[in-house]
């Protein structure tokens, strides 16, 4: 078992987050701020090999009947473009409402977006456990 490197890809900002190598736990790790498409895959691509990881998951906004929506669209061009600039398995996850739960007793801070990946990753990590 490896990292898993998780995204959650917004138009200002995007979320990382990180698993432990045991695939258990989900952790905040940093916000990128959007340049373009192919500089963020980049990114996120030198963040995957830095750490090692198994895959990079990147979070779908699907709308309220499960569609796929502009702002799941813009996530999937991103998966296109990461699969082009890294190796590493990319797959995607239902992000919905990621956001919402990561503001949950929180203020509103710079790690909002890590912490909304790291919701999104650790709905992924909870759901491969069963």
């Amino acid at each position: 078992m490896g990292r898993i490197l998780a995204v959650d890809p917004g138009e200002v900002r995007i979320g990382l987050a990180i698993s432990d190598p045991t695939q258990t736990i989900a952790r905040p790790l940093k916000v990128l701020r959007h340049v373009s498409r192919k500089q963020d895959a980049e990114a996120i691509a030198s963040v995957a090999c830095e750490y090692e990881v198994e895959y990079i998951l990147v979070g779908l906004a699907l709308d309220d009947e499960g569609n796929v929506g502009p702002q799941a669209r813009r996530a999937l061009r991103l998966v296109d473009v990461l699969g082009s600039v890294t190796d590493l398995p990319v797959e995607t996850w239902d992000e919905s409402g990621s956001s919402k739960e990561a503001r949950q007793g929180h203020k509103k801070d710079s790690m909002l977006d890590a912490r909304a990946a790291a919701v999104i990753l650790q709905e992924h990590l909870n759901v491969q456990a069963e």
